[in-house]
């Protein structure tokens, strides 16, 4: 799938303590503030930069390859998505830890250390820093907890170090862990994967947290579209909505634990039909029921099979029990406080 041409960097360490992957497609403009912020890192042993391109139709590769030769290039000859480009990255690297790291951030110049820091010896946890917004600078999480449906929350209290999921945008774990896991499944693409590996990582007994210091910035929803606050509304895309609805309904039904998945996933779909409806209603826009909420329920029906037999695999291993799962989820849908502080998203093409 996706034929890889490897670009090898320059004097490769053969033992570094972290790899940092970068999953890039037409990111040629947001480079060099992303490696740049890597390169200004001053851990006390080695580390890898491998940077997955995904068929950019950019010059990305021609301009890493010119201005940043010390980095591992896999230029993928299809466009293969977020997660499979994550996976081959992890699969190449070398680091007893990876770091990965969107190419529209930027690390703090002691993030690393932070993390690692942070992480310890033997240390079995997914980490990442505080987010700020790059414009604004303000803080935008410390992780996220979720609601009942799987919708981060994001975690602004300083004091809260433990979390249900981080964002992808700057994820670190022990590769032990990721390789524990299985990383992110193919199917997905991207949106989402996130949350399913840090929820199947605290089944298996594993933290999910943040530091307390350090942090790094990110352009958000640049390399995807939509995901943000402007103007006082939201902003998203049919693409991203379509991906992140399916990819948390099969988290919901893979993830949760005991019986309490089947009532859980009737009134997520119940309350998505009903989301789904009023929002092509009030825009009068039919395409934003069939091409996001119809879909989610297609991919339902068509993949059934498949995550009823993952969520077996997956709950086999679970060392967590009800109580402690639900333990970083909040009560309010996170949909409905959005509503009511700024009405109807703005979805475009």
């Amino acid at each position: 799938m996706g034929l890889v041409q490897y670009h090898p960097g320059l004097n490769r360490p053969t033992t570094p303590v972290c790899s940092i992957c970068i999953a890039n497609y037409n990111g040629e403009r947001m480079l060099a503030e992303c490696l740049d912020s890597v390169l200004s890192q001053q851990p006390a042993r080695p580390i890898e930069i491998i940077v997955h391109d995904d068929a950019s139709t950019d010059s990305s590769v021609a301009f890493l390859r010119e201005h940043y030769p010390q980095v591992e290039i896999l230029a993928s000859a299809d466009n293969v998505g977020f997660c499979i480009g994550n996976n081959r990255m992890v699969e190449h690297a070398r680091g007893e830890y990876v770091l990965l790291l969107n190419n529209d951030a930027a690390l703090y110049p002691d993030a690393l250390d932070t993390l690692l820091a942070t992480a310890g010896a033997g240390d079995r946890r997914i980490l990442t820093l505080p987010q700020y917004d790059w414009v604004s600078g303000t803080l935008v999480d410390r992780g996220c907890r979720l609601d009942p449906f799987y919708n981060p929350v994001p975690n602004l209290a300083p004091g809260r170090s433990e979390v249900a999921m981080v964002i992808g945008a700057c994820l670190f774990l022990p590769r032990a862990l990721w390789g524990e896991l299985g990383g992110f499944p193919d199917w997905m693409g991207s949106i989402g994967e996130d949350l399913y590996l840090c929820c199947r990582a605290r089944l298996t007994g594993a933290g999910v947290s943040t530091t307390a210091n350090s942090g790094y910035r990110h352009r958000q929803g640049q390399s995807f579209g939509g995901n943000r606050v402007d103007g006082g509304k939201m902003h998203t895309t049919y693409l991203r909505r379509q991906l992140s609805e399916r990819n948390k309904t099969a988290t919901l039904i893979i993830c949760t634990p005991t019986w309490l998945v089947w009532p859980l996933l009737l009134a997520h779909l119940i309350a998505l039909s009903l989301e789904g409806a009023l929002l092509a209603g009030w825009r009068r826009d039919r395409r934003i029921w069939t091409s996001i909420y119809a879909k989610t329920w297609r991919s339902v029906a068509s993949n059934w099979h498949d995550w009823l037999t993952r969520r077996r695999q997956v709950q086999g291993a679970r060392r967590i029990g009800l109580r402690d799962y639900f333990a970083l989820f909040v009560p309010a849908p996170r949909k409905l406080v959005l509503f009511l502080r700024h009405g109807f998203p703005a979805v475009r093409q």
